[in-house]
């Protein structure tokens, strides 16, 4: 059982497409898996090399100090643009609140 069924595309293709002989697509079946195997392989070679050198942090290499530097509770507020937000921080059975200010700029200035 398949997870999403797409009876309506397959139709179409049916419809509008000449059918291969058997060998051809067992064929092309062959050469694609070679294919997938081959970028599968080179893909996992990729992440191991880059866990080996030491940069398997992407946040770290891509992202600015700043928003390294700031709680993700600070980036989501700025994110959907909420000026006051207040946050509760539950660490074990500890429960800590703090409030999270933000200032924007008036739509009246963004817009000019």
């Amino acid at each position: 059982m398949a997870l999403f069924q797409f009876h309506w595309l397959t139709r179409l293709i049916k419809r509008h497409t000449k059918p291969i002989p058997e060998g051809t697509a067992d064929l092309w079946k062959r050469r694609l898996s070679y294919l997938y195997a081959i970028i599968a392989w080179n893909a996992f070679g990729f992440v191991a090399y880059s866990c080996y050198t030491g940069n398997q942090d992407w946040a770290k290499r891509f992202k600015s100090p700043a928003t390294l530097e700031s709680s993700p509770a600070r980036q989501w507020t700025q994110t959907l643009k909420i000026k006051d937000a207040t946050v509760y921080k539950i660490s074990g059975s500890n429960l800590s609140r703090y409030e999270i200010h933000n200032e924007f700029p008036a739509e009246d200035e963004a817009e000019k």
